[in-house]
């Protein structure tokens, strides 16, 4: 009797969902402003994903590493990442998304410190994992955040935003890189924390985390903020009440309810498109451009400044396409670009090594590599965060949540670990690999990604939980 007065509840939320409401689709400034916060840590983001790309030589002369040391280094960021993605979503459930940015604040301020005034590889190992913790929660709470107060109708727009900031980050990296010091990049990579940390004061608090949380009162006075004061609340205030009362019948289940088999379509989804966002090779070409320019033999300054001037520019065409496009177009699109570009850079040292058109290889090189990462950045750079913060519902966010973001940076540690010696052993293999993977990811793709574009949280969840 329980179950089918749940399903007829979800019925008649869908049959509500469909009636259009302006209040619902518009954008206030305090959205915009809300979105700004919240993403100021996502430019540091992209800071630390290109860190060891710009400074990979300074680095290594000023503190006498081996390539085993660097490349060590390189991999701690992520390997706190996931640390801080198993406590990032029962945070975000205890704290608040606010009160999880803080948190980050702290350890991300303190990891980038701790790099700028490294004397040695312990100070600098020890702020590349803080700094990693702090991203580690940030890379779960700021999209979750950002979709839980944008409008349904601009919330991919507004959670792609995500990506967009990421991408000045690593564009400020390839391009200061060559004429800005490793110490002062770290200390660039700590402001937007500082800004953060001011910024939160002025934001309103999710209202689903409200919601979840009871507190009915504020979560009418957060959609006031983030609707406009003229606007009728009434409609979202409801709907988002009633499906955090029919998912709380479940919010008390533990780690392993997380399998049931309502559940099991959203988690093979958020795990699988976070793997394949990094065996793609990904994080590894983002981090390692620089290496990969110099073993090519194309010039690294001219090669890191050009990817720096279009690395926005990309990014930005992923936030115009991805309320326009839909979330599985773009994914396609961009998965088939970044399969057919690692296909061709495989290619390109194939003949290098044969000896064969050797002068065309480092301009290939070049034009396959911005293809590549630019493919990268108008889709699977930030969809698969985009669609993380959509499918999982409230009871389950928290263990789905820390899972996705566990298995997002935990691959991602292992492959750039990996990568260094990888392109020792091949460098053409190396990149026959991350083709192969993105070949198996448009399959993946194709069969299991739903289409979210322009539905509500509540009418995307409804229609996954069986």
């Amino acid at each position: 009797m329980v179950v089918k007065e749940e399903i007829t509840i979800e019925e008649g939320l869908l049959q509500l969902n469909n009636q259009n409401d302006d209040s619902e689709c518009r954008s206030t400034a305090c959205v915009i402003f809300s979105t700004f916060v919240a993403v100021c840590g996502s430019f540091s983001f992209g800071v630390a994903t290109g860190y060891t790309s710009g400074t990979e030589i300074g680095i290594m002369k000023d503190l006498d590493l081996s390539v085993a040391q660097f490349s060590a280094f390189g991999s701690f960021c992520t390997l706190g990442a996931a640390i801080g993605a198993l406590f990032s979503g029962k945070m975000a459930i205890i704290l608040g998304r606010k009160g999880t940015m803080w948190v980050s604040d702290f350890f991300c301020i303190t990891g980038w410190l701790s790099i700028a005034f490294a004397k040695d590889v312990i100070w600098l190992n020890f702020g590349r994992i803080s700094s990693g913790i702090g991203l580690g929660l940030i890379s779960y709470v700021v999209p979750v955040y950002i979709a839980e107060i944008a409008p349904k109708h601009l919330r991919g727009t507004f959670t792609f935003s995500n990506q967009l900031l990421q991408n000045s980050g690593l564009s400020m990296v390839y391009f200061c890189g060559n004429f800005i010091g490793w110490r002062t990049l770290a200390l660039l990579g700590a402001l937007p924390f500082f800004i953060q940390v001011i910024g939160l004061f002025f934001v309103p608090e999710s209202p689903r985390w409200l919601a979840k949380v009871g507190t009915n009162k504020e979560l009418e006075n957060s959609l006031v903020r983030l609707r406009g004061r003229d606007a009728d609340i009434s409609r979202e205030a409801s709907e988002i009440q009633m499906m955090t009362k029919i998912v709380e019948n479940d919010s008390k289940s533990g780690f392993y309810d997380l399998f049931q088999r309502k559940y099991r379509h959203t988690l093979v989804v958020g795990i699988g498109l976070m793997l394949i966002q990094q065996v793609s090779g990904s994080a590894a070409v983002l981090s390692y451009a620089s290496t990969i320019f110099r073993k090519a033999g194309f010039s690294v300054a001219i090669g890191s400044t050009m990817l720096g001037l279009l690395m926005i520019p990309k990014a930005i065409i992923g936030v115009i396409l991805v309320d326009k496009w839909g979330r599985r177009p773009l994914l396609l699109a961009s998965v088939s670009g970044m399969t057919i570009t690692s296909l061709l850079l495989g290619v390109a040292f194939t003949l290098q090594k044969m000896q064969l058109l050797s002068e065309l290889t480092p301009i290939f090189t070049f034009i396959c590599l911005t293809c590549y990462i630019g493919a990268y950045a108008i889709g699977l750079g930030g969809l698969p965060w985009v669609i993380m913060s959509e499918i999982f519902p409230i009871n389950i966010k928290v263990t789905a949540g820390s899972i996705v973001t566990l298995a997002a940076w935990s691959s991602s540690s292992i492959v750039l670990y990996a990568f260094n010696f990888l392109f020792e052993w091949s460098t053409q293999g190396t990149f026959y690999i991350f083709g192969a993977m993105g070949g198996a990811a448009l399959l993946f793709i194709w069969l299991l990604v739903p289409e979210t574009k322009g539905l509500s949280l509540e009418e995307i969840q409804a229609s996954l939980i069986h």
